[in-house]
């Protein structure tokens, strides 16, 4: 097949991934804004907020892990115009994003003494809890959001999401400046203060996303009038089939990167900031690929639903041609500047703490090359897992990414990640030998199982 066969297919796929991109990116950037404000009053500070997040990401692993399972589902039925099955998918899955967000506060609320027993640096664990208090509330609202939004992204209206994000995280930026800081008149209260702007940030962007669905004639009937406590067995069970392996998907490779954080925290505070500077920088790139991810899924769900597998096997291609080319893109970017991307993130003004600032930029400058390395195999693993998604295909992936991250990435970070080894550089070994086998075992499973549709379909 010609090249032009998968790149034709590269403006569809772009516009359908821009908007979560964006989004995604929105998130992350709160994140970056976050580091570089709190940044300013200390490492130990940066720390903290590090180690408190190294507990949300897992949580929110399994919400937004979970969630995804909506949008093969309303793909699915979108293009064999089910709304009946459609409306149910949505409505279920909304019913369980609830639970499951209130479950995972609980859970988070309730693991705060763990970090005593971590070894980690103590005044990091002081600040770290009051934060961890009410960020842990905002994870509630947050993944009764992704519902929403994966429910969008499945009719392909991936742009309100998007919308929703941007607002969340320009009421974000301002309150965490007035808050952090104690500007215009607002009391100044440092890393909780950034804690209270994204609880009220999240809760606004759940009802801005609802208020932009309810307007629009091809969502409206979906997200009104909704009967939230009378469910559907069958759908519930469809949805946790679907949902509880993604969300391990999800959970493994995200405990992985989060393993990260808690070994950097073996070493000292200066190699846990390093290492969150290194981790939010990457994780950018990631929603990029993430966003093809989405596309990935919409888009072979799509052709799953009209039973078009040579279409599907020929999209998918073109979504990992053009990953795979955004990701060499980051990677060259990395390599070029990794010296000086981790400057923007302390203060050498700061003469007190000059010397571990100068410590944490080394740190990180060296961190990013191993980031640049790992790009497109990250890229692969989490555009084909979309595209699984979009075939309803969960649980051999999980097992993939399981193999992938524990039992192979986990021990090289393990024994390399230690101050006698490679310190922080053998840490992110460990990434990149799990990241590189996921995604060359999760390709060769997308390969057979759409060889195999083709297969059967030409038979009957």
């Amino acid at each position: 097949m010609q090249l032009s066969q998968y790149t034709k297919e590269f403006k569809y796929n772009w516009q359908l991934a821009a908007p979560v991109m964006l989004g995604m990116l929105g998130h992350t950037f709160v994140s970056f804004v976050d580091n570089i404000m709190v940044g300013q009053l200390g490492t130990a500070q940066l720390a903290a907020v590090s180690l408190g997040n190294s507990f949300m990401f897992i949580a929110m692993s399994l919400g937004i892990g979970f969630s995804t399972a909506i949008t093969p589902i309303i793909a699915e039925s979108d293009a064999a115009n089910d709304f009946k099955n459609g409306k149910s998918a949505f409505k279920n899955g909304l019913f369980l994003c609830t639970v499951i967000g209130v479950l995972l506060f609980l859970l988070v609320f309730l693991a705060k003494p763990l970090m005593y027993l971590m070894q980690q640096p103590e005044e990091v664990v002081t600040l770290a809890i009051p934060y961890l208090d009410l960020v842990a509330v905002s994870l509630i609202p947050l993944v009764v959001f992704q519902a929403f939004k994966q429910f969008s992204d499945g009719l392909s209206m991936t742009k309100f999401p998007m919308y929703a994000t941007l607002l969340g995280n320009v009421i974000n930026i301002v309150l965490n400046y007035m808050l952090i800081f104690g500007k215009f008149g607002m009391p100044e209260m440092g890393i909780v203060g950034a804690a209270y702007g994204t609880l009220v940030s999240r809760l606004i962007m759940v009802w801005y996303l609802w208020y932009l669905l309810k307007g629009r004639e091809k969502s409206k009937a979906y997200v009104t009038n909704i009967k939230f406590f009378i469910l559907d067995k069958l759908m519930l069970r469809k949805l946790l089939d679907l949902g509880a392996p993604s969300a391990m998907q999800m959970f493994f490779e995200v405990a992985i990167f989060t393993a990260a954080i808690w070994l950097s925290g073996l070493l000292g505070k200066n190699p846990q900031a390093a290492n969150q500077i290194a981790l939010n920088l990457s994780s950018m790139t990631f929603m990029v690929a993430t966003g093809l991810s989405v596309a990935a899924m919409i888009r072979v769900g799509n052709q799953k639903g009209l039973k078009a597998y040579h279409e599907l096997r020929r999209i998918a291609f073109s979504l990992f041609l053009m990953g795979t080319l955004m990701a060499t893109v980051f990677a060259l970017f990395f390599f070029a500047f990794h010296a000086y991307l981790p400057k923007i993130y302390v203060d050498f003004d700061d003469v007190k703490n000059l010397a571990d600032n100068t410590e944490v930029v080394s740190i990180a400058s060296n961190l990013l090359i191993a980031a640049a390395i790992f790009q497109i195999s990250d890229s692969i693993q989490v555009l084909v897992l979309g595209a699984l998604r979009g075939l309803q295909d969960v649980k051999i992936p999980t097992l993939i990414t399981f193999i992938s991250y524990w039992l192979i990435g986990f021990p090289v970070s393990w024994y390399f990640g230690k101050a006698d080894q490679l310190g922080s550089f053998g840490i992110w070994t460990g990434l990149l030998a799990g990241l590189t086998t996921a995604a060359i075992l999760l390709y060769i499973r997308f390969n057979y199982l759409t060889k195999r549709l083709i297969l059967s379909n030409n038979k009957s």
